[in-house]
């Protein structure tokens, strides 16, 4: 059996959908708004409900992955997605549109973790980092997927439509991961259930886990919060961009992603194999990425796509911290160090989309237009975030093994 054919793909599939489900509202969040008579902080706490229920389920997905293993959890939740979606199109108040759009955090919760479990067991350590960063591209595409390919459907059908059509590749892929992905057996299969749970104490204990993993929840948050709701609203009321113009931005942004997470992932494997550590790649591509984001807070207009594009293929560098973090820990516990790592992104994330709504909410809303002040106020919040973690990050050496 070749191992990218059954275990790649068919995780892919749903990788794909995850981000399609976490980006989409960029697109459709005016139309939300307008059907729905959302305040920005509304619209900030309707689409974090995806990223609040999938980072609160990140510590029991850990345990589950590495007690039941990636095909049977993945498949699962993947039906709840469905659900999720099904119940989103059907939507017709605030609070179902919040409950369908938390249902689908917590259905594809998995979407990264389960592939990063199911690669430890059928692929080498050394090819992790590349295959991380192929995997990360599918997501990639699911994001881009979710711009400009998902507003020319939207104008023909609605979004409502779109959701059904989301339901049903749901569905589909819970299948091609429940039917094509083989079992194996799992590294330390056979742990009571206890001994699991405890070993988050191991994780979280660890001082190298926290310099690791901060700079990844902190600088990758930021762009889940843009890409995955506030940058279309800001193309629209900052930078003064026409609708179509907007999703053209938001597909270019990650267009650029997807090129990232195939460049650091191969990259870094190569030139760790060079000796220049992965440690030195992960750095470097958050301190760019950082960079970038004051230009975007400063509401820099000039060359505003290559800013953004720049931004989008940086930050997917912070991605290197799950390879960096896995060498670090025993091989049965893979799957609770990437969820210990992702609950905190996830919950961030939370915190950070509702909280620039929030923001925007205390500055006045002209025409439907949220003030460019209240954006640069709320994004140089980020930022400062973004600068702690960092300075805590780049003296740390890479381990010697």
């Amino acid at each position: 059996m070749n191992a990218w054919l059954v275990v790649f793909l068919p995780f892919a599939a749903g990788y794909f959908l995850s981000f399609f489900f976490r980006n989409v509202n960029a697109v459709i969040s005016k139309d939300l708004a307008r059907e729905f008579a959302l305040t920005p902080s509304d619209l900030g706490f309707l689409t974090s409900m995806y990223l609040l229920a999938f980072a609160a389920f990140q510590l029991p997905l850990g345990v589950l992955l590495d007690r039941y293993g990636p095909r049977r959890t993945v498949a699962t939740l993947m039906c709840v997605a469905a659900s999720g979606a099904l119940i989103f199109a059907l939507a017709r108040d605030f609070t179902t549109l919040s409950l369908g759009r938390a249902l689908i955090g917590l259905g594809v919760s998995a979407g990264l973790m389960g592939a990063l479990k199911a690669f430890t067991l059928w692929f080498p350590l050394s090819r992790l980092a590349t295959l991380n960063g192929l995997y990360l591209a599918a997501g990639g595409i699911g994001g881009l997927s979710a711009t400009a390919p998902a507003e020319a459907l939207i104008e023909p059908f609605g979004w409502r439509a779109l959701f059904y059509l989301l339901t049903a590749l749901s569905l589909v892929a819970a299948a091609l991961v429940f039917f094509v992905v083989p079992e194996k057996k799992l590294p330390g299969e056979g742990q009571t259930l206890g001994r699991q749970i405890a070993a988050f104490g191991r994780i979280f204990s660890s001082l190298s886990f926290w310099r690791i993993a901060l700079p990844l929840v902190v600088c990758h948050s930021g762009y889940l919060t843009l890409q995955g709701l506030w940058l279309g609203p800001w193309l629209y009321d900052v930078a003064g961009k026409p609708r179509e113009s907007v999703a053209n931005y938001l597909f270019a942004t990650a267009v650029a992603y997807t090129a990232g997470s195939v460049f650091f992932g191969v990259t870094s494997d190569r030139l760790a194999r060079a000796g220049i550590s992965r440690m030195t790649t992960y750095k470097l591509g958050l301190v760019v990425a950082f960079a970038m984001f004051l230009l975007i807070a400063a509401g820099v207009q000039t060359g505003l796509a290559a800013i953004l594009m720049v931004y989008g293929f940086t930050t997917i560098s912070g991605a290197l911290a799950y390879p960096l973090l896995t060498t670090r820990f025993p091989p049965e516990m893979t799957g609770r160090t990437n969820t210990a790592c992702n609950v905190q992104m996830f919950t961030l994330s939370f915190v950070l989309q509702w909280g620039v709504g929030a923001v925007l909410k205390l500055y006045p809303i002209v025409d439907g237009r949220y003030s460019p002040a209240g954006y640069s106020t709320a994004l140089f919040l980020l930022a400062a975030l973004q600068v702690a973690v960092l300075a805590w990050l780049l003296p740390m050496k890479e381990e010697k093994r």
